[in-house]
């Protein structure tokens, strides 16, 4: 059995119109909600689905990406 580990990604959710759309901007995976918990709860299972299927080799290129994420302040 191999051993398990978690391993910290990101999770982005905005509120559109209608849904809440989720990212993880460190693998390119996005889902969405009805509500922002909803969103988590399917952005949580989308990650854990494509690491299960990705190749090792797809994996490995997703997450060697550098990703950056900062707040941005700008005089409009």
């Amino acid at each position: 059995m191999r051993p398990k580990f978690k391993v910290k990604f990101t999770a982005i959710i905005q509120r559109s119109e209608k849904w809440f759309i989720a990212l993880c901007p460190e693998l390119d995976v996005a889902s969405q909600g009805g509500t922002a918990e909803e969103a988590k709860r399917n952005i949580t299972k989308a990650v854990k689905l494509f690491l299960e299927t990705a190749s090792p080799s797809e994996i490995q290129r997703r997450i060697s990406r550098e990703t950056y994420i900062t707040p941005l302040a700008i005089a409009v």
